[in-house]
């Protein structure tokens, strides 16, 4: 082929015919024409601005948009137009890239038409290149923001009872609780009532978990109803969630105090009460409800639902069908509890735990015949506990065994001690607490053994002592431990006689050798100067004693605190006493100056 080969491009090595001026004006206003026609025909809202943040001309998309025509936008304000002065960082941003200072920005607002309705808009500015103008474009997003909406709803709202769900509820919850909420106008304090259903779980597994739902729904419809009338619906900013199965909160932002919350957990009780006709089927439930009221500032959300899941727990421990009122006192307490419960066993190994000793006093004469051993716990964050605030968790758990095993081996080694730094005086018994559990979950035969033999006390200096209510019930396995003990020749008592089974049958069968007489018989030996005795008291104590005498039991009186309390106990024929009149329990350097010839207080 002859001539120039067609395409855009020059022949390789040959020269481009120059361009002349009149072609290069010709093509930027065909350029220019069409820019002109994409802007006006574009379905998307633009507006060219200038810098001083005038529309210099707008198309027929955004004239649309704000229910105008494009000429009258013409030397507007932009911004205006847009809504951005209502923001303060918005506007800032706007006019950085005004001064050509940011390249571009972009933002959400909510624009109002014309005739009235809003409308959510996608407002984007960028310069033109070259150029001192900026170019305005708005894009119409109600559709997608209404679909987000509609999927935050959904994703936040229980489809069961269509009320806000636990997300939507710690929203909320650490909404209110930010600080910066608290510097807002308000009360500055936030309420919670968090309940749930008593006996839901029945429903669901007797009648379906359809009716459940069903029922869970009219719930929620009281709840609501509760929470209007008593000015906490939802119009006034408050909310009625449901966090999860049964559970329900009602959280009261800007509360007045815990008498607005009182009378609120009492209005959704009462609600709760009424009688529920499902379907035919007429159900009856009830709620317990814990109530937490306090100040906003340095609350958390985990905090606050930590204290309303404890008072709920008060509420159904104490016996469902009720509101209870956050007490931090009684928190404290189960704190103490749980911080004692967690340190129990490290404790033993740590030494923290320490034996004191008291006198058990032969009636008859006033002589120091043996000490009972108390286990005390020196705790570094709480100080000095008596028994009665950590045995009982320690029975809980399990480490009883592990302190038991403890205390029995420190109270034989002491005794021995005594024996041997005393020598010429008749030794003392101890006698030493014994749990239940101690008995079932070791072998307590075998480690009574290995401890005598370990420490060289005589198996007869040695009184293991277990309450009334343990005794009586034994069979099997405690039974048998007793028995073997006994034939060991370790003495058996039984502590607090009179407040248990009081099966005195049990005693002709069990291997008992001393009774403990419960200090409440002591007590009502005690009488005021002027005033006589009530003699069925001592009638009382009197039969007890003789009923052990003739069974071959000793009795020892607990809690003797007077010299007329043990005149009348020794009169009677009791044993021995042991109470406040001669010792408290003391350290057993106080027993070795008992035994080196101090002399032991009697009446």
């Amino acid at each position: 082929m002859n001539g120039t080969p067609e395409g855009p491009g020059p022949v390789p090595g040959s020269v481009r015919p120059p361009v002349t001026e009149r072609q290069a004006v010709g093509r930027t206003a065909a350029e220019l024409h069409d820019y002109r026609a994409a802007f006006n025909t574009a379905r998307l809202g633009m507006a060219v601005v200038d810098r001083e943040g005038l529309v210099v001309s707008a198309n027929a998309a955004l004239g649309g948009l704000l229910g105008t025509e494009p000429a009258e936008l013409t030397r507007q304000t932009a911004a205006r137009l847009v809504d951005l002065p209502a923001d303060t960082r918005t506007w800032y941003a706007y006019r950085e890239v005004l001064r050509g200072r940011r390249s571009s920005f972009r933002c959400t607002r909510r624009l109002k038409h014309a005739d009235g309705h809003s409308l959510w808009a996608e407002v984007s500015v960028a310069p033109f290149p070259d150029s001192s103008q900026v170019l305005l474009s708005v894009a119409d997003v109600s559709d997608r923001r209404e679909l987000r909406a509609r999927l935050r709803h959904l994703q936040m709202h229980d489809p069961v009872t269509r009320l806000p769900n636990r997300t939507l509820f710690f929203e909320r919850l650490s909404a209110a609780l930010d600080p910066a909420a608290c510097d807002r106008p308000g009360t500055g304090r936030i309420g919670l009532c968090y309940l749930d259903l008593d006996g839901f779980k029945a429903v669901n597994d007797t009648l379906g978990h359809r009716f459940g739902d069903r029922l869970l729904g009219v719930v929620a419809s009281r709840l609501t109803h509760c929470a209007d009338q008593t000015g906490h619906g939802g119009g006034s900013g408050h909310l009625v969630a449901r966090l999860g199965g049964d559970e329900f909160a009602l959280l009261v932002e800007d509360s007045t105090g815990t008498d607005q919350l009182a009378a609120l957990a009492a209005s959704v009780l009462a609600a709760l009460q009424e009688p529920f006709d499902l379907g035919g089927q007429r159900l009856s439930v009830s709620a317990s409800i814990g109530v937490v009221e306090r100040a906003a500032d340095g609350t958390s959300a985990t905090g606050l639902m930590q204290d309303a899941d404890t008072t709920l727990y008060w509420a159904k421990a104490d016996g469902k069908a009720r509101w209870t009122l956050f007490d931090p006192e009684r928190n404290a307490h189960r704190m103490t509890r749980q911080a004692l419960s967690s340190t129990l066993r490290p404790a033993v190994d740590d030494g923290e735990f320490v034996l004191e000793y008291q006198p058990l006093v032969d009636l008859a004469d006033g002589e120091l015949k043996g000490v009972e051993a108390l286990v005390r716990w020196n705790h570094p964050q709480f100080g000095r506990l008596t028994p009665n605030r950590f045995i009982g968790l320690a029975e809980e758990d399990g480490s009883i065994v592990q302190l038991g095993a403890w205390v029995l081996r420190t109270a034989c080694r002491q005794a021995r001690a005594w024996q041997l730094e005393h020598p010429s005086r008749p030794p003392l018994f101890v006698s030493v607490n014994i749990a239940v559990r101690q008995v079932w979950d070791s072998d307590l035969v075998a480690d009574v053994a290995g401890i005598l033999a370990e420490t060289g006390l005589a198996p007869d200096l040695l009184q293991l002592e277990l309450t009334e209510s343990a005794v009586m019930g034994s069979a099997g396995r405690p039974l048998q431990a007793l028995q073997d003990l006994s034939d060991m020749g370790v003495q058996i008592a039984i502590d607090d006689f009179g407040t248990g089974y009081s099966n005195l049958a049990y005693l002709s069968r069990l291997p008992v050798s001393v009774l403990k007489l419960d200090g409440s018989f002591v007590r009502g030996f005690r009488y005021d100067a002027g005033s006589h005795p009530n003699p069925a008291d001592e009638m009382i104590v009197e039969a007890l004693v003789q009923l052990a005498h003739r069974l071959g039991l000793t009795v020892t009186a607990e809690c003797v605190e007077t010299a007329g309390q043990a005149a009348r106990l020794r009169r009677i024929g009791c044993d021995t006493g042991q109470g406040y009149l001669y010792s408290r329990a003391v350290a057993p350097a106080e027993i070795g100056a008992l035994l080196a010839g101090a002399p032991v207080p009697h009446g």
